[in-house]
């Protein structure tokens, strides 16, 4: 795992670095667009790359955008990756690529 996947970072520091108020941070947990890890107490423990993904959600909402077009975008980008993924696998057995 990527140091930039490992959830150690509190909601407060997240705030800080994002800009953005508790309250809009639990509201992209609530529209399940952001997934923070718990601790046994209950505290949101989130990672450099979840801190990456709020900013470009803070970005796209000053755009205009709604939560429920950005959970679109975000499921054909992770399609897209999904199916990019399978083609390459299949395109290494056919040609017997090892890597």
């Amino acid at each position: 795992m990527s140091y930039k996947d490992q959830k150690v970072i509190g909601i407060g520091t997240v705030s800080e670095l994002t800009g953005l108020s508790l309250r809009q941070i639990r509201y992209y947990e609530e529209r399940k667009l952001i997934f923070p890890a718990r601790t046994e107490g209950g505290t949101r423990k989130y990672s450099f790359s979840d801190v990456e993904k709020l900013i470009d959600i803070a970005n796209k909402m000053e755009d205009g955008l709604q939560t429920s077009e950005i959970k679109k975008i975000e499921k054909r980008i992770k399609d897209r990756k999904v199916r990019d993924q399978m083609i390459r696998g299949q395109l290494n057995a056919a040609f017997r690529i090892r890597k």
